[in-house]
């Protein structure tokens, strides 16, 4: 039987308390999309739930996996514009990433490192990834590579047959390999190269074409037999050697043909291309040099990592970088431009400083983490968004962790000369987009007309109050929400007992990124952080930049302590929007705590999580202990209490029954995740299973019970979080009267189609949940990046829900006013229009 649209819309939007409770789904055609609106076994009426059953699988819409992905080939011109370009690192939300270089020409790209937030810090800047060719890494760490894994799969979902780009580090590389393969396409990954010490005094070439050639020297330092027993491996480093080609010098025609008596025609040619040929009026050979004006040599820019003092070590005593010496018995080659990735604890030393100065005649780019460019964050325009929704609602946008007032009147921008030649053997400290340009020759030298201008607070709150004048009044409204009695905001009897009486310092609820599939200009992926104030912190999903999003949210002191006090991080399913940031916020933590008293960090998440983290702790130390989500179901907590047989994850009769196996309880592990719990004053953390992709679940966290003002004892706060998932009954059984529902809203209502096809749910399908299970407060998040500021939303059936935006702080004691604030945010986004780009829709869409 097809189900036309508006039949199908009809079935969806039915009241779920109009059917039986525990209905089974209902998938569609497993062929879509050729037959994607064929109900199963004809049936329409059944149930309202629907679901694409081969992507919750784990087949994509063909069910085809793809061979070798394309990797572009193109005609290479030595004779190009080129440069080297700082693109990413030089900000305080990146204090912890290191800084990503890219070298570009007109027809090849090269990035060095892909920390987290490169995609994102590209995307706003304009950036095309899809152009780069190849990939290197300076060391292999969440530091140096934590981006690597979003932009492998960028590349992986664009186009037809998708892209693949070269990927080279030291030999570390094959841990990070083999960790990657649990949630990332082999395809993607067989270009990725690694490479040891070099044999011979010579560096160790990896690319060598008609345009540049670039080379690696490995620096490793030696190691005791005790460090040898318990050290990680991602210590080697690496510099990075690049050479471009020789400039030919100018062809002299009039010579070749007055003096050498070499007619027109094809010996011109073969004499510029460096062969000799015999002159056509005189009996002599004619060399390339009788006729060629003197040759450019090539410039040359290196990139050196040196974590530590003891890598500084092996920089000084590295023969391979001899001949590039000025001083040197062979002359030495000149070396260009030096961009120390160096932390700065290291360049500033005297014996790193003694080894700048051998280069004497370089200019030198300071690229790790001066102090004079943790002032201010590097995404811009989200920086912006942040700071009018702080003005407009502080109650629910706190100040940012940018922007300090001591810090708005102090320049990042070191004083240099304007004359570019002048910079030439200087030392300065990078900034964002700042090049170094290679060619044209004439051009050699620093280049700041990129550099993004410097945006402070009243700047950009000036800009606010001259686009929508009556903002200020709408912010005065919004302040007397608070101001207002209870009785005034809302009858007694409808405020959950839960909320009595309750204190700032319960819990708040942090939506770090809200937006899917890959981070964008405004939005970064999902990641919630729970902040219990003393008793502790859990984190719910970890996309990449969750750790920027915290400093930009805490600033760089308070982020470290919401790191510190991170107890347990909830990942709900092995897509890497949900979790490549958490090797990042583990190695960090680990470092952190390293002294102190501490207890592992307990990671719950799908089965494959664990694969990836335990072959990624051979790389870095994470200080973490796993449980499987099945582990954390109702049925297994069960079993912790009374033994009791564990029963399937899905109703009887359920078609996802095929995908989730019956689980298998860790006692052990359960038993201190029980313990964790207690300390941080939560009763109960469930994981329920959803339906997107194999193994992806929702999580029901909640509070233990208190006594009121009169000493009776009340329940606690509830919070529900449905991951990725279509409308299922397994969320509105979970929700059941929770104090709120997160939930998932990816598409507006009319994208039905595209909701079913990938196992997500619309914005009144989400709201349809939370009603169905009489949930108090219902936010929504995990927004298409199509809708670049605000979702597409209608607000006759939103009473009591509201969006989510980064940043967003909802402490539970203002649950009440949070409805309230939805029409004002629709006022401050009044003149956006949604504009959907093309490239980012395809890419979400393969992604």
């Amino acid at each position: 039987m097809i189900l036309n649209r508006s039949l199908r819309l009809l079935l969806l939007s039915c009241p779920l308390k109009s059917s039986p409770f525990l209905l089974p789904l209902r998938p569609f055609s497993a062929s879509y999309p050729m037959e994607k609106n064929k109900a199963k076994n004809g049936s329409s009426k059944s149930s309202p739930f629907e679901f694409n059953k081969r992507r919750a699988d784990g087949f994509d819409e063909t069910g085809k996996s793809k061979k070798n992905l394309e990797r572009k080939t193109r005609k290479l011109n030595p004779n190009t514009t080129a440069y080297a370009q700082v693109v990413l690192g030089t900000g305080m939300d990146t204090q912890d990433t290191s800084s990503s270089v890219l070298l570009f020409f007109d027809k090849q790209r090269f990035i060095f490192n892909a920390g987290e937030g490169l995609q994102r810090f590209c995307t706003e800047h304009k950036i095309k990834l899809s152009k780069i060719d190849h990939v290197f890494l300076s060391r292999v760490s969440s530091e140096t590579a934590g981006g690597l894994p979003g932009l492998l799969l960028t590349l992986a979902g664009i186009g037809e047959e998708g892209l693949s780009v070269n990927v080279w580090g030291p030999s570390d590389l094959k841990l990070l390999v083999d960790a990657m393969k649990c949630f990332i396409p082999r395809a993607a990954m067989v270009h990725t190269r690694s490479f040891g010490p070099s044999s011979t005094p010579e560096p160790t070439v990896l690319v060598d074409d008609e345009v540049v050639k670039i080379s690696a020297i490995t620096l490793e330092p030696p190691r005791s037999m005790e460090e040898e027993s318990c050290s990680k491996s991602g210590e080697i480093s690496v510099v990075y050697v690049c050479e471009l080609a020789e400039i030919m010098g100018k062809f002299d025609l009039e010579k070749a043909k007055k003096v050498f008596g070499v007619r027109p025609g094809p010996k011109y040619s073969k004499l510029q291309c460096g062969e000799s040929v015999r002159s056509d009026e005189k009996d002599i050979t004619v060399y390339p040099s009788d006729v060629m004006g003197p040759s450019v040599p090539g410039p040359i820019v290196l990139l050196v990592d040196c974590p530590t003092e003891s890598h500084v070590a092996q920089l000084l005593s590295a023969k391979c970088l001899e001949s590039y010496y000025p001083s040197s018995d062979s002359g030495g080659k000149l070396v260009n431009c030096i961009i120390h990735l160096s932390p700065s604890s290291v360049t500033s030393s005297p014996t790193y400083q003694s080894w700048m100065k051998r280069f004497h005649s370089s200019q030198h780019i300071l690229a790790g983490h001066q102090r004079k460019n943790m002032e201010f964050p590097i995404l811009k325009a989200s920086s912006r968004i942040a700071a009018r929704l702080n003005y407009l609602c502080p109650q629910f946008f706190p100040a940012p962790g940018f922007w300090p007032p001591q810090h708005v009147t102090n320049s990042i921008v070191d004083s240099t000369p304007s004359d570019q030649d002048s910079n030439l053997g200087k030392s300065i400290s990078a900034e964002n987009l700042l090049k170094f340009t290679l060619r044209p020759y004439a051009h050699l030298g620093m280049d700041r007309s990129c550099i993004p201008p410097e945006l402070t607070s009243p700047q950009v709150l000036d800009e606010l109050l001259s686009e929508i004048p009556e903002i200020k009044d709408k912010t005065e409204e919004i302040k007397q929400l608070w101001k207002k009695p209870n009785g005034e905001t809302e009858s007694n009897t409808d405020l959950p007992s839960c909320l009595e009486n309750i204190r700032r310092d319960d819990m708040e609820i942090v939506l770090l990124g809200t937006g899917s599939s890959q981070p964008s200009k405004y939005r970064n992926v999902s990641a919630i952080y729970i902040d219990l104030f003393s008793k502790g912190s859990l984190l719910l999903d970890c996309g990449e930049g969750t750790l920027g999003q915290l400093k930009r949210r805490y600033g760089l002191d308070g982020a470290d302590e919401a790191v510190r006090k991170l107890r347990c991080i909830w990942i709900s399913h092995i897509h890497a929007d949900h979790h490549a940031g958490l090797a990042r916020i583990l190695a960090l933590r680990c470092k952190l705590l390293k002294g102190v008293a501490h207890e592992p960090a307990i990671v719950v998440g799908p089965r494959s999580l664990k694969h990836f983290l335990d072959a990624y702790q051979r790389l870095e130390e994470l200080d973490m202990e796993f449980l499987d989500c099945r582990s954390t179901t109702k049925t297994s907590w069960a079993s912790l209490e009374g033994g009791k047989e564990e029963g399937p994850l899905f109703s009887k009769g359920s078609p996802m029954q095929s995908v989730f196996k019956t689980p298998m309880t860790d006692l052990p592990c359960l038993k201190n995740l029980k313990k964790v719990l207690g300390e941080v004053g939560v009763e109960d953390l469930i994981s329920f299973p959803v339906v997107h992709c194999p193994q992806a679940f929702g999580v029901v966290v909640k509070a233990a019970e208190r006594l009121n003002s009169v000493g009776e004892r009340i329940p606690g706060w509830k919070m529900v979080y449905s991951g990725d998932t279509r409308p299922c009954p397994e969320v509105v059984e979970a929700s059941q009267d929770a104090t709120v529902l997160i939930h998932e809203a990816t598409f507006e209502d009319d994208l039905i189609d595209e909701a079913l096809a990938k196992n997500h749910s619309t914005t009144k399908e989400a709201i349809d949940m939370g009603s169905s299970a009489g949930v108090y407060r219902i936010v929504l998040t995990h927004f298409s990046q199509r809708y670049p500021k605000i979702p597409v939303i209608d607000e006759s059936h939103m009473h009591n829900t509201c969006i989510a935006f980064d940043l967003m702080s909802i402490n539970v004691a203002d649950l009440q006013v949070l409805p309230k604030v939805l029409p004002y945010f629709k006022t401050l986004f009044k003149d956006e229009i949604i504009e959907e780009d093309v490239d980012d829709i395809a890419l979400e869409e393969a992604l």
